[in-house]
């Protein structure tokens, strides 16, 4: 690296932003000449730059010459937020991990899918080899089957049918009927578990929590040796999950 690369390159990056947040005040798109002369910068400068920015996909380009801003600069702010919400219970499953001695987890049904969005462990409480996807496994894991469980009839149709349900132990409900059968009977309800369906030797509970519309679950996985304290471990989710859809659910 030359002796004028870092700041070169420093410079051109505040540059880029400033023409981002140029382009972030026009609901409607600007033309490069304004966003040059509202940047400060030489035309050429902003041209070049905001090229660059189209093509990485930061910014669009309109039929009319003006520019807005891009999918993927949305993505990012979609994912910032995702994060903050995040943050917010971080602290509440940490606390969870701690008190009960077990990885916690939680997920999200987004898009037609099962999705972890957090794994809280640790070197006392190590998470459950995640060997098989959680979209291919929401049959055999008590955080999917939470998810299923709370699902309207037609969205737990759509779900199975769109899913094959392997045979991950000898364990594993394989049948959909008996599956939902199994689910709308769970003895503890609204808790669900899974008893060596998806790893041998871990056994795991979850219940349901909410990010607004957004369904998902809160579980926590043990060694089968600690199979007698799932009661006293669903008693401690409860609350907990209110707690974490109380703050997921809250306005970024």
């Amino acid at each position: 690296m030359g002796v004028q690369d870092g700041p070169t390159l420093i410079s051109s990056v505040q540059r880029a932003f400033r023409l981002l947040e140029a382009v972030s005040a026009h609901a409607n798109g600007a033309p490069a000449k304004q966003l040059a002369r509202e940047t400060g910068l030489p035309l050429a400068t902003a041209y070049h730059l905001l090229r660059t920015l189209v093509h990485d996909g930061y910014l669009s380009k309109l039929d009319d010459g003006g520019f807005v801003l891009g999918d993927k600069l949305k993505s990012l702010h979609t994912a910032g937020s995702v994060q903050t919400l995040l943050s917010r219970v971080r602290p509440t499953l940490a606390a969870l991990r701690d008190e009960l001695v077990t990885a916690t987890y939680l997920t999200f049904y987004e898009d037609g899918e099962i999705r972890v969005a957090e794994i809280v462990d640790g070197p006392r409480t190590p998470r459950v080899d995640l060997w098989v996807g959680m979209e291919d496994a929401g049959h055999a894991t008590a955080l999917g089957k939470s998810v299923l469980r709370e699902l309207d009839d037609d969205s737990r149709r759509d779900y199975l049918s769109r899913h094959h349900l392997a045979d991950l132990t000898p364990r594993t409900v394989t049948s959909a009927p008996e599956l939902i059968r199994r689910l709308d009977q769970s003895p503890m309800a609204p808790a669900v578990t899974d008893l060596e369906e998806y790893s041998l030797g871990t056994v795991c509970v979850a219940v349901p929590v909410y990010a607004g519309d957004t369904l998902g679950s809160l579980g926590v996985s043990l060694p089968v040796e600690r199979h007698a304290r799932l009661e006293e471990i669903r008693a401690r989710l409860i609350p907990t999950a209110n707690r974490v859809t109380r703050s997921l659910s809250l306005t970024i």
